[in-house]
């Protein structure tokens, strides 16, 4: 291909709607080839090859070639290391200019720099541009332009902040005439990048308007068709977080309060890029956790003894989704029960949940083990008993993953709760003793 080309990257906003890149690409003076690279660094590290996650960027990138075709361009998309794709993008294209969306983890901004540098070497520039979040980094602010570390101070300001104009939406439709105009290309499949279909049932990306308005009613309660399950579909970017936050806005507040923990999350992982790794707080760094294997795997697979958790694992393993409050049940019951390391419980969630996201997925589990964010002290506990009556009172959610449940099969508890609680407050404040 010898005619000049702006290229759009593809990557966690996998639509031609309301994308802030997207959008100013098509607004150059140059046609619009859209790309997207299948990361071998980060598929490599996947262990399940009929991971849902993959087959669904997969299924959503076809559907985009087809809707990029029935415009007269298509969808390039290749399969290794980006670096090495970058290199044969450069040599068979003739590039003016690069466009792409932030994203914010620590791999990410390794990448993107080293992409960066070879571009800037060829004299092209790469323009970046904030799509996955409402605001991002420093966007929301102390008075003396330091990040907010509380959610409730930050939402107040994000509310505030948020506008007609914040929340408008980039009219990509408008200049869908500016893609380049080419004949239609092959994705390479699944099986030859090393992975398979999956039979996992992808939540829909459309949410009736009754249960948004009756979310802060039914949220609580996992037995209920009560939470968006949108998570995959913000993970991806194959819906808008700005339409959501505009609708959310009108429906119901405690819905909107969902997306504001999302963007907060976000400009913690962005402001203080040491919580990927450790606890957000250092001092929490020194407790000493017990990390027993087998009670590890007897919580991965749901076996113990404590219902109310191992329905949310058991869920968690067959559908790849968790109900909201069952994840802060399992975590604390992970963390504070059994003094296990709060990251064996992030990274086992990171390897399972279809809506995993660093950011979101690091504040909650830190926000479980007391060594996050949260203004609360260490030593909230949840019961797993009392969250069991008052959130599963009938028992249908418990039913529903463990059938066994008040029979003589039925996994005896691995942990006494009065036990565990008083270890976990004594191994706290060991650890703690100097700050308290």
């Amino acid at each position: 291909m010898t005619d000049t080309v702006a290229i759009f990257w593809f990557r966690r906003d996998l639509r031609l709607s309301d994308n802030a890149g997207l959008y100013a690409a098509l607004q150059g003076k140059h046609p619009v080839l859209p790309i997207f690279i299948f990361d071998i660094q980060i598929l490599v590290r996947l262990e399940e090859k009929s991971d849902a996650r993959v087959a669904f960027i997969h299924n959503t990138l076809s559907e985009l070639k087809v809707e990029l075709e029935a415009l007269g361009s298509s969808l390039l998309v290749r399969y290794g290391d980006p670096l090495e794709v970058w290199k044969e993008l450069l040599q068979n294209h003739q590039i003016a200019a690069v466009y792409t969306n932030h994203d914010y983890e620590s791999y990410a901004l390794v990448r993107d720099q080293k992409v960066q540098d070879m571009l800037v070497a060829q004299q092209i520039p790469l323009h970046t541009f904030k799509d996955q979040v409402v605001f991002e980094k420093l966007e929301v602010a102390k008075a003396d332009g330091k990040p907010y570390t509380v959610f409730t101070p930050y939402s107040k300001v994000w509310r505030a902040k948020a506008n007609e104009t914040t929340l408008a939406a980039y009219p990509c439709e408008a200049h869908f005439d500016h893609f380049f105009r080419i004949q239609p290309l092959e994705i390479p499949t699944l099986e030859s990048m090393g992975f398979q279909s999956s039979n996992r049932s992808i939540p829909s990306k459309t949410v009736a308007q009754n249960l948004i308005k009756n979310y802060d009613k039914t949220r609580d309660f996992p037995s209920l068709n009560g939470t968006s399950r949108l998570g995959i579909h913000f993970r991806f970017g194959t819906i808008s977080i700005r339409e959501k936050a505009r609708k959310a806005g009108a429906l119901n507040p405690i819905f909107l309060n969902e997306l504001i923990w999302r963007d907060f999350y976000a400009q913690i992982l962005a402001n203080f890029p040491h919580v990927a790794t450790g606890p957000f707080r250092p001092e929490y760094a020194r407790i000493e956790w017990l990390n027993e294997e087998s009670k590890f795997q007897a919580w991965c697979a749901g076996q113990t003894g404590y219902a109310i958790v191992d329905a949310g694992m058991r869920e968690l393993n067959a559908t790849g989704h968790m109900h909201n409050r069952v994840r802060m049940i399992v975590a604390s019951f992970l963390t504070k029960h059994l003094l296990i390391d709060w990251r064996w419980g992030e990274a086992y969630f990171a390897s399972k949940l279809l809506d995993f996201d660093l950011a979101s997925n690091n504040g909650g589990w830190q926000w479980a083990a007391g060594c996050g964010t949260d203004a609360a002290p260490y030593f909230r506990i949840f019961s797993p008993m009392a969250q069991q009556e008052k959130f599963d009172p009938e028992l249908k959610y418990i039913r529903r993953w463990v059938p066994e449940f008040g029979t003589a099969k039925y996994a005896k508890p691995i942990v006494d709760h009065k036990m565990a609680r008083e270890r976990c407050l004594a191994a706290y404040k060991a650890a703690l003793k100097n700050e308290l």
